[in-house]
């Protein structure tokens, strides 16, 4: 069964139709009562939005879906991208409709809302061990043949705990698990070989399980991208391969599958998977979910383009915001702040701004402007000597690390393109966090 996203498409137009009011903060009163379909037909200009605000450029997220699907088809590897840095019905359609394997979630309500949002084959990268969510996760495959799931175990004591309830649950058909490969004290996943070998076994014994392949995260070995870290990298994918190699003849699934890939090393695990899986027809899954957006910060440092072994992304998240203040030399403070961009992985960068004229609007690049720090709902900027600058100006933020920007916004305009004289409005996209 592929993925067809035409449930997905249904949840994404019924979103369009709902109309918008005060609950959204990306929302201005002349919407109120109006349909986000209606608001983008009329082509609504950014600077008549409010802000702070975050803005997602139509034509690079096109751009990135579609050099992330041509690189791994080329490489040889499935696509099952991570829901979970978008939690968006809209993108997810995106990226299957451009021909990927799955959507990945991180843990049991983002399986309901992928379940809920219409995705027909869900990839739960952790492990699912509350016995009332297993029983209503088996109520849904039951339903449902089309339905398909799969998700991680690490350990005897998860396959005992999911056993015990789908033993109680009356599903026909077992769930595939993947075994989990770990790193020393990084999160979950099996520590030594053995004890992989050990969760298989119970995995075979478990009449409500199905082994189904071999899962791990690379991301946990390493925050470097480094020489020595891709050494790392590449040592940790081996140990799954060497699993996956153990284990092959023992699946009990026509398919089984080898899956890693975040957003920084997915080149690795292509590099190293496809190099270890000649003709033994295992699905190679990559789960990388930030490229969809990219960003100016901590990806732009560390995809696998800087290492000329990846597509070449383009950011797509902008924050845009007001300067408020400005009220000594060299110092200005903007409207937006902790509520409303991600900080946790470095602070954004000032791009440009945008100022309303009487011959239309004016726009600027800035260099040598920074965000020193950040307050719940104010950014600081040091102002270089000499700056345009001014009070009531639009600044143009470039963030980092997308995956805690979209849990700051329930509804994100969608605009033509970020670096446009006159951006507009075009769309909407909705977050289920």
């Amino acid at each position: 069964m592929s993925a067809e996203p035409a449930d997905l498409e249904a949840t994404v137009e019924a979103e369009r139709k709902q109309p918008l009011d005060w609950q959204d903060k990306a929302v201005i009163p002349e919407w109120y009562g109006r349909t986000a379909a209606e608001v983008a037909a009329d082509g609504v200009p950014l600077d008549r939005l409010s802000t702070p605000l975050l803005t997602l450029d139509r034509s690079a997220k096109d751009r990135n879906v579609s050099v992330m699907a041509e690189w791994c088809a080329r490489q040889g590897v499935s696509l099952a991208p991570h829901g979970k840095t978008t939690m968006s019905p809209s993108l997810w359609r995106d990226q299957l409709e451009a021909g990927a394997w799955a959507i990945t979630v991180a843990n049991e309500p983002q399986v309901r809302v992928a379940r809920g949002a219409g995705v027909r084959r869900v990839l739960l990268a952790n492990l699912f061990l509350r016995p009332d969510g297993l029983r209503w996760l088996a109520g849904e495959l039951q339903t449902d043949p089309s339905f398909e799931f799969l998700c991680w175990v690490d350990s005897t004591e998860a396959v005992a705990i999911m056993d015990s309830a789908l033993r109680s649950s009356g599903l026909d058909r077992p769930v595939p698990v993947l075994v989990e490969i770990g790193h020393d004290q990084a999160r979950t996943g099996a520590r030594t070989l053995d004890t992989a070998l050990a969760v298989a076994d119970a995995v075979i014994a478990a009449p409500t399980l199905a082994l189904a392949g071999v899962s791990g995260y690379e991301g946990v070995v390493t925050h470097d991208v480094d020489t020595r870290a891709v050494e790392q990298i590449d040592a940790f994918l081996t140990r799954m391969t060497e699993l996956h190699e153990r284990l092959l003849g023992r699946y009990e699934v026509p398919e089984p599958v080898l899956s890693a890939g975040g957003s920084a090393f997915f080149d690795r695990v292509a590099s190293v998977f496809t190099g270890s899986d000649e003709g033994r027809q295992t699905r190679l899954v990559v789960r990388s979910g930030a490229y969809v957006v990219h960003d100016d910060g901590f990806y732009r440092r560390a995809t696998p383009q800087r290492r000329d072994a990846g597509p070449v992304f383009t950011p797509a998240l902008h924050v845009w915001s007001r300067v408020l203040s400005m009220p000594e030399p060299g110092l200005a403070y903007l409207d937006s702040g902790k509520r409303d961009f991600p900080f946790d992985d470095g602070l954004p960068e000032v791009q440009l701004l945008r100022r309303s004229g009487p011959d239309g609007p004016v726009v600027m690049e800035l260099t040598g402007h920074e965000i020193t720090g950040s307050n719940d709902q104010h950014a600081h900027v040091r102002v270089p000597e000499g700056s345009p600058l001014q009070v009531g100006d639009v600044v143009r933020l470039g963030i980092s690390h997308p995956c805690t920007a979209f849990d700051k916004w329930s509804l994100i305009p969608v605009i033509d393109d970020a670096s446009a004289d006159e951006p507009v409005v075009v769309d909407f996209i909705r977050t289920h966090f």
